[in-house]
């Protein structure tokens, strides 16, 4: 009898839940990660496991961390890179174009300083240096709702495309950003200026006693398809262009950009980051709490699911799941 009570329980509950299905939504966003010193092999773990299949035929737009001429982990390891587009063509992308526009250094100049150009030449895919588009070329977000005091621009081709990948580095970021991961890769994708036009966004944006707010808000504007993160090596100190180096040894991917800063965060701690990036709880960090607010990814640590693709990987991931439990 006890028995035939506890089904008919069990029935009601689930014809209970199915009845709020759309009202009751649970998202969990998962952050895959790979732990590994080789990129090359580490990127096509993770991208085997993503799958990529619906990609093929479809013009894609990259956006890598190209900030200034330092090497990795200020700026996109050439490998990375070169693993994120083999695997592209692999599954027969239709068109591959990577957009970048520096913040330390003339854009074009950094591109050639790092070999992107020569790369570009033998991958066969387009580089377009965004500081030299036209005004056209340009999508204005108004100001309403963000921080911005006349709003931002956004390159269009980035919101022209079927899918856009981010490939980010891990750094902590002493200019006022805190930390400089996925949300933050995307201020290199917004005018400094517009032709015709004085107005220097990038000075409004680093005066701004709401910096963080307004990076994680750029993020609001655009569609991130899959981030990959490179923390085989990391600044835990300084940063964006130097500090003290880490070496995590970890490739991360998610098509979340909130989840895979928060685990970005966790990291950081876990190898004694020092600065504002190491106080408090995860999800009241500016970026991320801004960005959790305007539902660019998710809102708090519990939605967030680890997924090792080996053992090795797998002890991290408890390391980083206690670290993210604390802020339940």
């Amino acid at each position: 009898m006890g028995s035939n009570l506890k089904v008919k329980v069990n029935i009601h509950v689930f014809h209970f839940l199915f009845q709020l299905k759309g009202e009751f939504t649970f998202k969990m966003a998962e952050v895959f990660m790979v732990k590994t010193s080789n990129r090359i092999s580490g990127v096509k773990k993770l991208l085997k496991r993503i799958g990529l299949s619906n990609y093929a035929g479809k013009n894609v737009a990259l956006k890598a961390n190209f900030n200034s001429a330092d090497p990795f982990p200020a700026s996109t390891h050439p490998e990375t890179l070169r693993a994120i587009i083999e695997i592209l063509k692999d599954v027969k992308v239709k068109g591959i174009t990577l957009a970048e526009r520096s913040g330390m250094g003339a854009t074009r100049q950094v591109l050639e300083w790092m070999g992107i150009f020569k790369l570009s030449e033998q991958l066969n895919f387009e580089v377009v240096v965004l500081d030299e588009l036209s005004k056209e070329q340009w999508f204005k977000v108004n100001h309403e709702g963000t921080h911005w005091l006349r709003g931002f621009y956004i390159a269009k081709l980035f919101l022209d495309v079927d899918k856009v990948i981010q490939t980010c580095c891990l750094k902590t970021h002493r200019f006022g950003g805190h930390f400089t991961m996925s949300l933050k890769n995307s201020v290199g994708l917004i005018a400094k200026r517009i032709p015709g036009s004085l107005y220097d966004y990038m000075w409004e944006l680093h005066i701004s006693p709401f910096q963080r707010q307004m990076i994680a808000e750029i993020n609001k504007f655009y569609p991130v398809n899959l981030v990959i993160m490179d923390a085989t090596k990391a600044f835990v100190s300084g940063g964006p262009e130097q500090g003290e180096v880490v070496s995590p040894n970890l490739l991360l991917a998610s098509e979340d950009r909130v989840a895979i800063d928060a685990v970005g965060v966790a990291i950081l701690r876990m190898y004694n980051a020092t600065g504002h990036v190491a106080k408090g709880s995860i999800f009241e960090l500016d970026q991320i709490r801004r960005a959790a607010e305007i539902s660019v990814g998710v809102k708090t640590a519990g939605e967030i699911h680890l997924k090792p693709l080996d053992e090795e990987s797998r002890k991290v991931a408890n390391k980083i799941e206690n670290i993210l439990r604390s802020e339940d």
